[in-house]
């Protein structure tokens, strides 16, 4: 467990409440039980024992009673900085606590655990303060704040404003300034901007319906305008000139941000030399900066809670979950309609993408672009599959860490891809994926692909992850060739002079004589559930191993090397450290990474997808006139021409296995991180498919020779 998780000695293990929430709140509950508190409606607090209220509320009173009725320790008791998606009074749960055993972060005339940290700790830690400006950068590049409901695509007000930021009336941290402060304190933006817009942010749980602020219309004016929308704090921040706040949070993410604000009130982070306080709080007179501010406020002060693995975590783990959570909210805030799915996918489809709305099914693509423009909405198609003009829309297809058996054998995928430009698989088009392959690395990025690469490979986790055995390995150069589907979208659309399975296997021995060849049919193929298998008589003087049940990642530790057309076992190949070469266009591709042998046929063309020539760029005619790579030029070439430096392999693993897919714990039944999935997959946690399912499976297996029989017939 992180250094960083407070011990549970800081407090009496056994609280005493009277708070109610303490008794209507799991979350609640479970995350002190985690800290050691055992917590006690009933009974009296004897030596040892202490008292748990929940902050400053109107009901801590009883509590306060109690604790000094029988002269035992008060702990209180408040969320930390990065909460939940909506605010508390929603129901939403939090992800973080402070508990605090000397008083409480808001109120100045007490010390706090907050105070204590950032006045006695050295917070000089190198390591410390490293995790410290990766959390700024990184919850600034995320855009996350203690509650989520802003929406970023929505666009500040023109840059050059005073920000001024509302509070709920009678919140806590406002030790009773009411209306009157808040008016001098606008006032005081006013006289101190002359001339300046005058921008009022709304308090969220305002904006909601769940609180009055101290601002309304009655406010504004020429010079004054009220900011109810759920724009982006950090947004804000970035376009003004000046904040003030009385003790809002968002003064805090100022500072994070760059300002001095310009404080009315002595919240925790006032005093510190960062802020231009107007009554500088008793005690505080050392100087901090930011990073130390964060580093106590954020990693050492708070108890942090993985609501997917039920146990305390790390600030760093904590935001992997928010990130999660949070992005999904974002992109299906709006709903979706879902067009021309199979009924064996919705369930986990809805869990995936209904979000706030509910995700709604049509038979046809036209079905739901009418449904999607009338609500608002966007729509999702799997794949490379058909799809409406003139709406909002995502291609769907599983991820790269998917599940614990095979998608044609109806086994739920624990990722979904939902790519708003095409999809990785496709190089006529420019994909989501290959966005972030140009884009530069978000801040800790690099170091958490490196560990989630360190901890995928120790595990031997796969897309698919089957059991089996090596057969016997020849010695000599082993050349690993996994076989494909013979009508699998990535063939059909990535694949140049070599286009199935018994050509890839020709090209390798013409290209590698003396080389031991270890051939890996696909799973689905070997399973009779899709086309591609290659016939015996076709495999002699090509292959040496035919390894149907392997265990793919043991077999790529076994070989030297892997050829393929466009299969993922060569992404898992590269994520092992060993040389892949390509004859289609994989994702992974044309990145510096592989060596990619894939030319177009002269006189090569698809009617149905553009054209691109050498640089990338789309050709007017249907018919190319020469023979060239056929991955995508715009992924070697930049827009002037200039060849791109390759890309490191901490780039794709982030882009390929944390950015680019979205992740569903089928335990926790919500939103989570790759780190969890893969976790779930390392222990066997994943629970198996429903009856239904598994039945409709077995059927699909018995009709599919069948199938095939009737097809080749056709």
């Amino acid at each position: 467990m992180p250094d960083d998780i407070p011990a549970a000695g800081e407090a009496p293990r056994r609280l005493f409440y009277r708070n109610i929430g303490f008794l209507t709140q799991p979350r609640l509950r479970r995350m002190l039980a985690l800290a050691g508190h055992e917590l006690r409606l009933w009974g009296r607090p004897a030596s040892g024992d202490g008292v748990a209220v929940w902050g400053a509320s109107p009901y801590a009173l009883r509590g306060e009673r109690l604790a000094k009725r029988h002269g035992v320790p008060l702990v209180r008791i408040e969320d930390a900085f990065l909460r939940s998606i909506r605010p508390g009074r929603s129901g939403e749960a939090g992800l973080g606590l402070i508990i605090d055993p000397l008083g409480v972060h808001f109120d100045p005339t007490t010390p706090s655990r907050i105070e204590a940290i950032l006045s006695g700790d050295p917070l000089d830690n190198s390591n410390l303060l490293l995790r410290a400006r990766d959390g700024i950068s990184r919850i600034h590049a995320l855009e996350l704040s203690k509650y989520n409901i802003h929406d970023p695509s929505l666009a500040a007000p023109a840059p050059g404003y005073v920000l001024v930021v509302d509070q709920t009336r009678g919140d806590a941290s406002l030790r009773g300034a009411g209306a009157a402060a808040f008016r001098q304190m606008l006032a005081a933006a006013q006289d101190e901007n002359p001339g300046t817009r005058i921008i009022i942010k709304t308090h969220p749980e305002t904006a909601a319906g769940h609180r009055p602020g101290h601002f309304g219309p009655k406010d504004a004016g020429a010079q004054v305008s009220l900011c109810a929308k759920p724009i982006s704090p950090w947004q804000l921040l970035e376009g003004a000139v000046a904040v003030y706040v009385m003790s809002s949070q968002l003064g805090f993410e100022a500072i994070l941000a760059g300002h001095r604000p310009r404080i009315f009130g002595q919240p925790f982070y006032a005093g510190w030399g960062l802020t231009d306080d107007r009554d500088p709080p008793p005690r505080r007179g050392r100087r901090l900066t930011a990073a130390q501010l964060f580093a106590g406020a954020m990693i050492l002060a708070p108890t942090w809670y993985d609501p997917c693995r039920d146990r305390l975590c790390s600030f760093e783990e904590a935001v992997d979950q928010l990130e999660a959570e949070v992005r999904a909210f974002r992109e299906d805030r709006s709903g979706h309609v879902a067009a021309g799915m199979r009924a064996w996918k919705r369930g986990r489809l809805q869990q995936f993408f209904g979000g706030p709305k509910g995700l709604r099914f049509r038979a046809t693509p036209e079905g739901a672009a009418g449904l999607a423009a009338r609500q608002g909405r966007g729509v999702l198609v799997w794949g490379a599959a058909a799809a409406p003009e003139g709406v909002p829309l995502r291609r769907v297809e599983d991820g790269f860490l998917r599940s614990a058996g095979l998608g044609a054998a109806l086994v739920p995928p624990l990722s979904l891809i939902a790519d708003d430009l095409g999809i990785y698989y496709d190089p006529h088009r420019e994909s989501r994926f290959e966005r972030l392959m140009q884009a530069p690395l978000p801040p800790g990025a690099a170091a958490r692909a490196a560990r989630l690469r360190a901890a995928l490979v120790a595990s031997g986790v796969t897309k698919y992850n089957l059991t089996g055995t090596l057969p016997e390995m020849p010695a000599g150069r082993r050349i690993l060739v996994p076989g494909q589907v013979a009508d699998d979208a990535s063939i059909r659309l990535g694949c140049g002079e070599v286009t199935d399975n018994l050509g890839l296997l020709r090209a390798v021995r013409a290209a590698n004589p003396d080389a031991m060849i270890v051939w890996k049919p696909h799973p689905d193929v070997v399973a009779g559930l899709r086309p591609g298998a290659v016939a015996a008589a076709d495999l002699v003087g090509l292959v040496d191993v035919v390894a149907h049940d392997a265990n793919p990642a043991a077999l790529i530790d076994a070989c030297d090397e892997v050829w393929t057309l466009t299969s993922t076992l060569g992404f898992e190949a590269l994520l092992r450290g060993k040389p892949v070469t390509t004859l289609g266009a994989p994702f992974y591709a044309g990145w510096g990474l592989t060596r990619d042998l894939g030319l177009m046929p002269q006189g090569w063309q698809q009617p149905s997808a553009p054209t691109f020539d050498a640089c990338g760029n789309i050709v007017t005619q249907a018919v190319a006139e020469r023979r060239f790579s056929v991955i995508p030029a715009r992924r070697r070439l930049d827009a002037e021409g200039h060849r791109r430096p390759p890309v490191s392999l901490d780039h794709l693993t982030h882009a390929a296995l944390i950015a680019y897919p979205r992740y569903f714990d089928p335990i926790s039944r919500r939103p989570c991180p790759p780190e969890v999935v893969l976790e779930r997959l390392a222990r066997g946690m994943i629970p198996p498919p429903g009856p239904g399912l598994r039945m409709l499976s077995r059927l699909q297996g018995f009709l599919a020779p069948a199938a095939g029989l009737w097809r080749r017939g056709q």
